[in-house]
């Protein structure tokens, strides 16, 4: 493949198979973080998450030390960081999987003379250092908002809750219809690769998610604005590229201009980073994604790379000046107290309903990042990005939607693939006596209290070894005045983990009869529906 090509040709093109072979490498772990009927899931799935120094960075000033099991966090991170410190921005150029789909929705024709600006540097991409800057200050506060804009859990929050269950769905839309017209040929192979991928990395059944419009559209957003600037995120906005950014500044890379350069510009049309300004010879090791585009197109063969010794260009060109550095640790500071405390924040909610696992609730804001490997492998879809449920503080983390799903009595998939530790793993023994919340009956509601209609419904489906609902069986009167025995639920708060299959699986449609709240849950000491010197009113 790399026979008779210079150096530089062989660059271009090892980079090229680079970004191909980590951007199928990631599809393939997003894909492998599905449930399919499996109890575990490979911690191998966490590998892009894990090598992300920001999110290791995040975590680090958020818990001030590395937190019991995530070693791997940190030394995958810091294995990127070394490299970075001596090879510049490698990974935004060779191995980011969003920063090669930016670079994809920016390819286009071959650019003109009057796009050679496209390429060049802009004072505007001091901005995503700023940008670090307040993500990291906020952070300092147990103030997490580094996984909305962190590339690698943006894309997967989008391609979870957007992307994937779209495909999913015109998947299974065109397989049945194929089946249904029964066509000699065709029908037989379209079922056998719906099969086939059914059996491999689709879920048992088509997931739904709340907030799928809203992130979808900020998805295309970002992949559209890569048409007014190639890769617009990783210049102007992403925090992840600033920081190796910063690291890169002791790179050893070094790009020369020889005296045989005309000062034509080509080389801005095809690049990807906008390192350098028109007619510059310098250029800026922070913002160069080692594209190596510059060499391939530069027709005088003026540009080279080389292994350099000696100083690097000072950090302060790149970085924003003293004044914008104020005006972002203000806006931070006046952050703080508006999401800790002001209208931001929503104190109490008591249908917010976190995973088995999660930290308490300020440790869980946290550390949650927002990227959606738990909403992916919730088998019963039960698990929905929040929007305002938990303020602003807390928007895009987990919560449970009773209604759409259910937590599945020995689940214990979303522990597993958690990458920061906001929801501790569990085995399934701990998982069955971690408790959620409690169920709590609507008697204007439920069928026997409210019409005298027999149900038992929510007995049946209760999962827990000593039932968490039992019956009170009484004689009434039905509308009709005839008299009849019926059983009427009851919750019993010690036995009850909150799982919300008995709401889930409830008949009255609208408005279930039966209900689950947070309170009782495990993770919150003072949550409890009842004081510990009053006792329960129920049997244990």
């Amino acid at each position: 493949m790399f026979r008779g090509l210079s150096l530089i040709d062989a660059m271009n093109r090892l980079r090229l198979l680079s970004q191909i072979a980590f951007f199928i490498l990631f599809l393939v772990l997003f894909l492998k973080t599905t449930y399919t009927g499996e109890a575990f899931i490979n911690e191998q799935v966490r590998f892009f998450l894990e090598a992300d120094p920001f999110l290791a960075l995040v975590v680090l000033l958020e818990t001030r030390g590395i937190p019991a099991g995530l070693t791997r966090l940190f030394v995958l991170s810091g294995i990127v960081l070394v490299m970075t410190a001596f090879l510049g921005r490698f990974f935004c150029g060779w191995v980011c999987p969003f920063g090669t789909l930016n670079h994809l929705a920016g390819y286009g024709p071959k650019l003109s003379k009057m796009k050679i600006n496209r390429g060049v540097y802009s004072a505007y991409q001091k901005a995503k250092y700023g940008l670090l800057f307040v993500l990291l200050l906020l952070s300092l506060f147990a103030l997490n908002f580094a996984g909305i804009f962190d590339p690698i859990s943006l894309l997967i929050r989008s391609l979870t809750v957007a992307v994937f269950p779209w495909f999913h769905l015109v998947t299974e839309e065109v397989s049945t219809l194929f089946l249904n017209l029964d066509w000699p040929l065709i029908t037989p192979v379209s079922e056998f690769f719906y099969q086939s991928l059914r059996h491999s990395f689709l879920p048992l059944s088509v997931q739904h998610f709340n907030q799928n419009l809203f992130i979808a559209s900020l998805f295309v957003l970002i992949l559209v604005l890569n048409r007014i600037r190639p890769r617009f995120w990783c210049r102007f906005i992403c925090p992840y590229g600033a920081l190796l950014g910063l690291c890169s500044s002791t790179s050893r890379v070094q790009r020369k201009v020889s005296q045989a350069c005309n000062e034509c510009n080509i080389c801005h049309a095809t690049c990807q980073g906008a390192p350098a300004r028109i007619g510059a010879k310098d250029w800026n090791p922070q913002e160069c994604l080692l594209c190596f585009n510059c060499t391939r197109v530069c027709p005088e063969k003026a540009v080279s790379f080389s292994w350099k010794k000696g100083k690097n260009q000072p950090l302060s060109k790149m970085l924003p000046d003293r004044r914008t550095f104020l005006l972002a640790a203000g806006a931070s500071l006046i952050s703080v107290p508006l999401f800790k405390g002001g209208p931001g924040r929503v104190l109490s909610n008591p249908h917010l309903i976190r995973p088995p696992g999660a930290l308490p609730e300020p440790d869980f804001l946290a550390r949650c990042i927002r990227c959606g490997e738990c909403l992916k492998v919730c088998p019963t879809n039960g698990l929905q990005p929040t929007l305002l449920e938990a303020g602003l503080e807390g928007i895009w983390s987990p919560t449970f939607n009773m209604r759409l799903g259910y937590c599945e009595y020995s689940c214990t998939l979303c522990g597993q693939v958690c990458p920061t530790g906001a929801i501790q793993p569990l085995i399934e023994t701990e998982k069955m006596q971690t408790k959620i919340g409690l169920a709590f009956i609507d008697v204007s509601r439920c069928l026997p209290y409210a019409f005298s209609v027999p149900c038992i419904v929510c007995e049946e489906h209760c999962p827990t070894p000593e039932k968490a609902i039992i019956f009170e069986e009484k004689e009434v009167r039905d509308l009709k005045g005839e008299t009849l025995t019926l059983k009427f639920p009851r919750v019993v708060p010690d036995r009850c983990v909150g799982c919300g299959i008995c709401e889930n699986k409830c008949p009255v449609t609208d408005r279930r009869a039966i209900y689950v709240t947070s309170v009782n849950e495990s993770r919150h000491e003072h949550n409890r529906l009842l004081l510990e010197d009053q006792g329960s009113a129920y049997p244990r």
